[in-house]
């Protein structure tokens, strides 16, 4: 009998900045397809999660120790040349802030193109990409400059830089926080629908807990760079049994009982790897909703 297959992230990591301890014995698996949402308060070390995975930790005078399997490669051991093989191709990223991170003096298409050239010969294929993420495909919004762009737009581009090359795994740190609730939730279904049309692993770090039981199919919980409770998003939801993810689950919206007894319960979809909903569960991510 042939045992379960290996994940594409397995991670057990310790960091620091300046002799502080950022992050504690952290142990982090991803597998295919699968989307696993880190979450915590500001100063968790989320962020230095995703930078210790890319390597980019040092550039912050950050100081990682342990190991990060990617794909059976300990992206530890590998010179920062290795690791530019990965990042952007094998790896991708999603930036905060759209409008903060593109170059201001680069065109959408100039972005895209760099990107590319970046780990590729030729050109991409720049109807299809932007298609993909819904943008316009057309020249002229390829001409446009982020000052050009709304923020969604923006963040849009973001994400089309991030899978460009396909990566078997995204990075999505803070995706829709600069974002409006409506624009939150389309980018929210668009990172479901890549998910679900590439088989592409998609490691979500947040601090909005509303977003995790939308998209993510298991969920961490980070305190003071610990790991303190991990778990499917219907089990952590329904059943929280670390303080700290209890406290986070009550702090959640409540809503006069009129409103909470049609908000108070949400469905979770269960996905399989090959994104396929297995089955529904449905818990209540509104815990005071219905209390008078």
């Amino acid at each position: 009998m042939s045992g379960s297959p290996s994940p594409l992230l397995r991670a057990v990591v310790d960091a620091s900045y300046g002799g502080k301890p950022a992050l504690a014995g952290v142990e982090l698996s991803i597998g295919a397809g699968e989307i696993v949402a880190l979450i915590g308060q500001s100063g968790s070390g989320k962020s230095t999660m995703a930078l210790a995975i890319l390597g980019l930790a040092g550039m912050r005078g950050g100081k990682v120790a342990g190991s990060i399997e990617f794909d059976g490669v300990d992206l530890l051991k590998l010179s920062d040349r290795q690791l530019r093989s990965f990042r952007g191709r094998r790896i991708g990223l999603v930036f905060q802030s759209g409008t903060g991170a593109l170059n201001p003096r680069m065109t959408v298409e100039a972005h895209i193109r760099e990107a590319w050239k970046a780990h590729a010969p030729g050109s991409p294929d720049y109807e299809q990409l932007l298609s993909e993420v819904s943008l316009p495909p057309d020249a002229a919004f390829r001409r446009r400059y982020p000052r050009q762009l709304s923020v969604g737009q923006a963040q849009r581009v973001l994400i089309a830089l991030g899978i460009l090359h396909r990566p078997a795994l995204l990075i999505a740190d803070e995706p829709t926080s600069a974002l409006d609730a409506i624009t939150q939730s389309e980018i929210l279904d668009l990172m479901a629908r890549l998910n679900r049309s590439h088989s592409m692993a998609i490691l979500l770090i947040t601090h909005d807990l509303l977003s995790v039981a939308r998209l993510a199919h298991r969920v961490a919980i980070l305190r003071d760079g610990r790991l303190v409770e991990q778990g499917t998003v219907a089990d952590i939801f329904a059943a929280p049994v670390h303080g700290y993810t209890r406290t986070l689950i009550g702090a959640l919206p409540r809503f006069p009982e009129s409103l909470g007894a049609q908000l108070g319960n949400l469905d979770i979809h269960l996905q399989n790897r090959a994104g396929v909903v297995d089955e529904t569960t449905r818990v209540s991510v509104f815990p005071e909703a219905t209390r008078g």
